[in-house]
């Protein structure tokens, strides 16, 4: 607990929402302010729930905010899944970034299931 810079959960959650804030930038993303916050919000959730919790006094306070980064990466997906449809994203960059949400939301899985434990 309180390294959460180690975590190689956190890492790459942290990597996922750099490339998201560089893709917006370029993408017609830029262009609607709401759809375009909304999903910088969950995708800077992820990382931050996961060294919030990694701060945390007790596993079962950390589990909570595991489960707010996972919930987090769901939305994402979603909205990345929304943004191709609509043709703000083309579908290399969306299968990408919903690749790396999916690996990081099986990471948290092992993650809140070694804190149980």
């Amino acid at each position: 607990m309180g390294n959460f810079e180690k975590l190689r959960v956190w890492q790459l959650a942290k990597d996922l929402a750099v490339r998201v804030y560089k893709l917006i930038q370029r993408s017609e993303f830029s262009k609607d302010f709401g759809f375009r916050d909304q999903v910088q919000r969950s995708a800077i959730s992820i990382p931050s729930n996961i060294a919030e919790g990694d701060e945390l006094e007790t596993d079962k306070q950390a589990i909570k905010h595991f489960f707010i980064a996972k919930g987090s990466t769901a939305e994402l997906i979603t909205q990345l899944l929304i943004g191709q449809e609509i043709g703000y994203l083309n579908k290399t960059d969306s299968e990408s970034l919903i690749n790396d949400c999916k690996i990081i939301s099986v990471m948290l899985t092992k993650l809140i299931q070694a804190r149980r434990s």
